[in-house]
């Protein structure tokens, strides 16, 4: 026990440093950084002097500042969104821009989704990694047989049932984060919303300006929230990876180093594509990823793209020069549309690593082809939360005669792989958020060419 209070008060001591450099004015990202590494030293460390159970019962009270933080990040993500779509909508001029906003964003989520499935599924096969040569112990024995379980209730529903299912029928259910698609819920309700103060607007004025009055005022109040919850990052951070480090299991991440590599690969490739496609926008890729690195920062240590949209638009808004509606809508949907690592990479390297064994050529175009377009369609409502990219292996390998065993036998590693993943899913969204911007004439150069480093306070528009 003592050993415990030991730590603890080693990682108080190091949230007073963190303390201390925000009251000295140093900027948010710089003090992401600090918690970050913070974290990886006080897990290595703790790695290195004590026991699993010690570890444990550390990493329980760790977990409070940690785990404390990513529900506060959870708590306000419906209200920002509820009120950041609804405003943006009831903002714009008229309709068509709202459907030229909604059709681009989404297509970018989508088409980038194909390209990463395509990279998985390459890099699986560069690799050589097979099913047939992972060993299955206790532990995932286990959980394969609750993936069994868990698989047929996924499955139930067709694509066509799916989309659907989108359509708000309760939307305080929604609201309530009821269901892996509550996000796009609360969307769907704040579009019909916005539209409605639209109306109004235009056919009784006075009443709809009174209205958006009150829009407004409910903004500035959610986004004073917002910029309480922000200013604890640097410790949800630290936290958050220190509980990573130290609970990471060294020898079963060795026994699985060939996939553990190959997923880093394919997600830097598709890091390097979306610079490349940024480039092809017109977008400084460089300052792109210069300015959004605290909110991959973040995603990687969370392992939640909900939890980051927060950060995601004021990313966008306040560094990026994207405008408010534009960045709603794709850090939104992006949180659950085409997450190009949880719903595009990881299905796409189990598919190659169970298709060897099943007497299927992994490089005939027609298979690919389709599994290419199973898992774009499949990454529509993949949560954005830990664990949607067993969600989405759930969907897309029964749909190619699969069985979903293989994920259960990852799960030594899939807290390392995952963080990877989240960052590459936050920064696809915020890669359609710019281009979409750019392609639509409508982003602020001058706030994209400043060097806005100094993010004390962070501010969602």
């Amino acid at each position: 026990m003592l050993t415990v209070l030991v730590n603890l008060a080693i990682f108080v001591l190091l949230m007073l440093v963190l303390g201390k450099l925000a009251r000295r004015g140093q900027s948010l990202s710089r003090q992401v950084l600090t918690g970050l590494v913070f974290g990886v030293a006080a897990g290595f460390a703790m790695q290195l002097f004590y026991s699993a159970d010690t570890i444990a019962r550390t990493l329980e009270w760790v977990n409070v500042v940690g785990g404390g933080y990513v529900r506060l990040l959870q708590m306000i993500v419906i209200p920002l969104v509820l009120v950041s779509i609804l405003g943006a909508v009831a903002r714009l001029h008229n309709a068509t821009s709202l459907g030229k906003i909604s059709v681009m964003t989404l297509g970018i989520l989508l088409f980038t989704t194909a390209i990463s499935a395509l990279v998985g599924a390459f890099v699986t096969y560069a690799f050589g990694l097979s099913a047939a040569d992972l060993v299955q112990g206790a532990r995932e024995l286990a959980r394969a047989e609750h993936l069994e379980a868990t698989v047929a209730s996924v499955t139930n529903l067709s694509v066509p049932q799916l989309l659907v299912s989108f359509i708000p029928r309760n939307p305080f259910a929604d609201m309530t984060g009821a269901s892996p698609t509550s996000i796009i819920g609360v969307v769907i309700f704040a579009v019909f919303l916005g539209l409605a103060v639209l109306t109004l607007l235009k056919d009784e004025p006075e009443l709809g300006k009174r209205v958006l009055g009150g829009i407004e005022a409910l903004q500035a109040l959610i986004m004073r929230l917002v910029r309480l919850v922000m200013k604890l990052t640097p410790f949800g951070v630290m936290a958050l990876m220190t509980k990573v480090i130290a609970g990471s299991n060294l020898q079963d991440v060795l026994s699985l180093a060939g996939f553990l590599v190959a997923s880093y690969l394919a997600i830097a490739i598709m890091f390097v594509i979306h610079g490349v496609l940024l480039t092809l926008a017109g977008v400084n890729a460089k300052r792109f990823f210069t300015k959004v690195w605290p909110v991959l920062a973040f995603a990687f240590t969370s392992r939640s793209s909900a939890a980051t949209i927060p950060l995601n638009v004021q990313a966008q808004t306040q560094k990026l020069g994207v405008p408010e509606s534009i960045a709603n809508f794709s850090a939104s949907f992006g949180a659950t549309i085409g997450q190009n690592g949880c719903a595009g990479i990881y299905p796409a390297m189990l598919a190659v690593m169970i298709a060897p064994t099943m007497g299927i050529n992994v490089l005939d175009p027609l298979w690919l082809a389709t599994l290419t377009g199973v898992i774009t369609l499949a990454s529509f409502g993949v949560a954005g939360v830990g664990g949607g990219a067993t969600f989405a292996a759930l969907i897309v390998l029964p749909i190619m005669g699969m069985p979903v065993a293989l994920a259960a036998l990852l799960i030594s590693i899939e807290p390392l792989i995952d963080m990877a993943r989240t960052a590459l899913n936050v920064n696809g969204s915020m890669t359609a958020g710019t281009i979409s911007s750019k392609l639509l004439g409508q982003t602020d150069d001058a706030v994209f060419a400043a060097d806005n480093d100094s993010d004390k306070t962070p501010v969602v528009a």
